[in-house]
């Protein structure tokens, strides 16, 4: 008889702990799915191995024991460490870290062989010679995965410097050693051409595929080829860097820099502590973590400058080609002029110089939506959804008004419902309006779309993408989807519709967000034997963001912004703790945050009062009911301490048979609403 320690799959912070049962499978491991007698009623529930012992240290009474025992889920030993460090690091529940690991698919099983990367033929590629810096990077990362030891490395490489063949060389590097790797892009969109390019350089047997888009059986099968050691490499999206391989050399992000690598869902992680995690807790040697970007976060760069990253860098292109040329239409002096439309007379005479040399034009705007917001030109009322309280989108393609955070949906009024005047009208401009302008201003020119809006369906991307590429589609407008890590041979102009969008976002990351956003969309243009033209539409010219991205100056950037950065004490200086009391009623929320407050502060030395703000009313919410927040200022090696006093807050409010209210905690998150 084994004795094991078992974590229960049940969604309770009152039940967040080790439970012990009696084994009757000589065979049980560490990481292994069983099935459990659980609650007063013996009802049986899935569980997972923590612990297995020969013998009882002390007498359990009314012990329990495993009924079966699944012989195709276990996890890796590796992985229930990363479980455990993950409770703490970001106050989750055991079982919501195990479910980071667990296939979703795993009751959608069949004896269907399923295609997830259907389409993927693989890219027939002109493998040319690496570039002198290409090549020495590729040496001093091959040199770690040979003697198994551990490096984080900042790849900070300019846009077409050839970042992907440095990735495809370092894998190749894993796979020579008998080694595993994964791939990870910021979003799933992008896993199409990462795809073909791996399936044409390493074949489809040896990779697998990761991401929320694949159905649930598709994800179950995956899951089960790269556990059973099947594959070697897993590509996908954030979720990915779970994939249950064992002995990994390396972990990839590209766009490192990218806010989609940090989970705003339950466990709130970054995925970036969980690669280095994982490659660091392996028992057959530690491997590699690889972070590429031509715009590296504030934080990263500043971690390279301290000696806790390795940075490598490509500062000319593959090819040798020039980047682009930039130009700035200040839209201030296209008003005084006269000209309202979304085009500024620059903008409107390079894209017509294109098409006419048949190359092809990317316009990007971060919104998507026909116009921004719908007010009443007699009273000022501004159409808000009623459950989130934020200005509400026009489509006007759907006749409807959409909320952008809850997908809340209702008919454009054709009277004010403040004051039933006619004089309603919608202001500012979304990606359908630029596509609708395109198309009035450059006739019978084929233009795509690509924002959530025009990729409803599964394969939808790669349409829009695939018409792009072969030359079907000669403009194609887009939101951030368009601006990431997308290589097109024949693109001889990007067009930035508004810079301002981003800058204007309250959030301390909005000047970092508009210079990346800029410079990435930018990068899109003249990626092969002739340097291409962005033209940078702004009503702020002067603002260092946009003069450093229409420089291509990434260092005179940092500069400024690491220097605001330390003086106002954010990231990297700092950690920001959210705390987010949520409840049905705004004076629960209120209390309840307030209660928490006060046990923080008798809970932490008093100097630590100054890092925390008192509770304050969030301005939205999803459904009804109501949100606040405290916020916390953590100084350098203060974190841990803040998260232990908040478990104890947390155990609390879960102990407390009154307390109605839920409480959340991210640290670090992207956004603060």
């Amino acid at each position: 008889m084994k004795y094991v320690e078992l974590v229960i799959a049940n969604n309770s912070d009152k039940t967040d702990r080790y439970y012990t049962y009696g084994c009757p499978f000589d065979n049980v491991s560490v990481g292994q799915k069983v099935v459990a007698p659980f609650s007063l009623g013996n009802r049986l529930k899935d569980a997972y191995v923590f612990e297995v012992r020969s013998e009882l240290g002390e007498e359990v009474k009314g012990l329990k024991y495993v009924e079966s025992m699944d012989e195709q889920i276990c996890l890796t030993e590796e992985a229930v460490k990363t479980c455990i460090w993950m409770k703490k690091r970001y106050a989750c529940r055991y079982i919501d870290a195990v479910n980071c690991f667990t296939p979703v698919g795993t009751g959608a099983k069949s004896g269907k062989k399923r295609n997830p990367y259907k389409g993927a033929a693989g890219e027939i590629q002109d493998i040319k010679a690496l570039t002198s810096e290409q090549a020495d990077a590729v040496d001093r990362i091959s040199c770690c995965v040979r003697e198994r030891s551990h490096s984080i490395f900042l790849l900070h490489g300019v846009t077409g410097s050839g970042k992907t063949e440095v990735y495809i060389q370092t894998i190749s590097q894993c796979m020579e050693s008998g080694r595993a790797a994964i791939m990870l892009v910021p979003e799933i969109s992008l896993t199409t051409q990462i795809i073909d390019r791996f399936i044409g350089r390493f074949g489809s047997e040896c990779i697998a595929v990761l991401h929320s888009r694949l159905s649930y059986g598709e994800r179950h099968d995956e899951w089960v080829r790269i556990r059973s050691g099947q594959v070697k490499i897993v590509i996908g999206a954030r979720s990915a860097v779970f994939a249950p391989l064992e002995d990994i050399g390396a972990i990839i992000l590209d766009e490192e820099h990218e806010p989609t690598y940090k989970s705003d869902k339950t466990p709130k992680y970054d995925t970036v502590e969980i690669a280095i995690k994982r490659v660091k807790s392996q028992n057959k040697g530690k491997g590699i973590v690889i972070l590429g970007s031509a715009t590296p976060s504030v934080v990263s760069s500043y971690r390279a400058d301290e000696g806790i990253y390795e940075r490598l860098s490509l500062k000319k292109r593959f090819n040798e080609t020039a980047l682009p040329q930039a130009e700035i239409a200040d839209m201030r002096t296209e008003i005084t002029k006269g000209n309202k439309s979304v085009f500024s007379r620059r903008l409107y005479s390079e894209t017509q110089r294109c098409l006419s040399e048949g190359l092809q034009v990317i316009l990007f705007l971060n919104r998507r939506g026909y116009s921004t917001f719908v007010s009443c030109r007699e009273c000022g009322h501004v159409m808000k959804c009623q459950g989130c309280g934020i200005s509400l989108t026009y489509h006007k393609s759907r006749g409807s008004l959409v909320c952008h955070y809850c997908g809340h949906e209702e008919k454009m009024p054709e009277t004010c419902p403040a004051c039933s005047s006619k004089h309603i009208k919608d202001f500012g401009a979304g990606t359908e309006k630029v596509e609708e302008e395109a198309k009035a201003l450059f006739p019978g020119v084929a233009t795509g779309r690509l924002d959530l809006d025009a990729i409803k369906r599964k394969g939808d991307t790669e349409k829009v993408l695939g018409s792009f590429k072969a030359g079907r589609t000669r403009i194609l407008i887009g939101t951030q989807l368009v601006a990431k890590g997308l290589d097109f041979d024949n693109v001889g102009l990007v067009g930035i519709i508004s810079a301002d969008t981003t800058l204007n976002i309250p959030d301390f990351r909005s000047t970092e967000r508009t210079f990346q956003l800029i410079t990435q969309a930018a990068g899109r243009a003249g990626r092969r034997d002739k340097a291409g033209k962005v033209v940078i539409q702004t009503y702020t010219p002067g603002h260092y963001a946009v003069a450093a991205a229409s420089a291509h100056d990434y260092d005179e950037f940092y500069r400024a912004e690491i220097n605001l950065r330390k003086l106002l004490k954010y990231p990297p200086f700092s950690d920001l703790i959210q705390v987010v009391f949520t409840a049905e009623s705004e004076e629960e929320a209120r209390q309840w945050a307030e209660k928490a407050f006060e046990r923080l502060v008798g809970e932490l030395p008093k100097e630590s009062g100054q890092d925390m703000f008192p509770p304050q009313e969030l301005p939205f919410f999803k459904q009804d009911g109501s949100r606040y927040q405290i916020l916390i200022k953590s100084g350098k090696g203060k974190r841990n301490l803040y998260m232990d006093a908040l478990a104890l807050v947390k155990k609390g409010m879960s102990d407390d048979k009154a307390c109605n209210c839920n409480m959340g905690i991210d640290v670090n998150p992207y956004s603060f609403l």
